[in-house]
This record gives C-alpha cells, structure tokens and sequence, in this order.
C-alpha cells in the first residue's frame, strides 16, 4: 500500500440516484468526461431522511434509491458537481467525499491516468 501526499488528492465520492437506469446513465457520463476513473453502481439502497414539502412542513421520508461510489480527484470536484446540477434529476442531489488515503501504488497510477487533469 502507497500513503499518499497531500499533494495526491484523490477522492472516493458517493451520490445517488433514483434508480439504475439513471445511474448508468450519470456513471457513462463522469467516465467518458474523464470526471471520473470508475463507478461503482450499488443497487438496492434504502436511503431514510428528513424532507420538507412545498408547503415547508418537514417529514421524514424513505426511498429506494442506487448509491454511485465515484473514483476521482479533488481537482475535478467542481467539474462534477457541474455535470450533477445540469443531469441529475433531484433538485437537491447528494454528492459528498473523502480523500483516498491509501492505494496501491498500480490502482494510484491507473487512477491518474483516467482522469483529466
């Protein structure tokens, strides 16, 4: 296993979506603009949260959803968030991350060279 820099920012990130059509659809995406090295497409997902309705009365609510575990960069961060906003379909989408702190150091170079920089 490699530790990582600070410098090497390389980023595990989680979105999802309301179901595997649209994740594929948002993962061939991210893949083919280089925003993304991969994505893994989880299925299955119940996700349970607060929501408020139009009427500003906040419930809780549960949703089946498919959770998008996105390898990427911090650099391209803002890039990915762009394409979210612009072909997600939630008015309010998740998209969160944390660093990579260790990776081999073949996964770490295949990773580099995926992505655009």
């Amino acid at each position: 296993m490699t530790r990582l820099s600070e410098q090497d920012d390389f980023q595990v990130a989680l979105c999802t979506a309301p179901d595997q059509e649209t994740a594929e659809r948002l993962a061939e995406l991210m893949v083919s603009d280089q925003l993304a090295a991969c994505v893994n497409i989880v299925p299955n997902i119940t996700s349970v949260y607060r929501w408020h309705d139009a009427s500003g009365r906040s419930a809780v609510e549960k949703d089946a959803e498919v959770l998008m575990i996105i390898k990427t960069h911090a650099e391209l961060m803002a890039e990915l968030g762009e394409l979210l906003e612009k072909e997600h379909p939630y008015d309010v989408f998740e998209l969160i991350s944390c660093n990579i702190e260790q990776a081999s150091s073949a996964y770490l170079e295949w990773l580099e060279n995926s992505l655009r920089f």
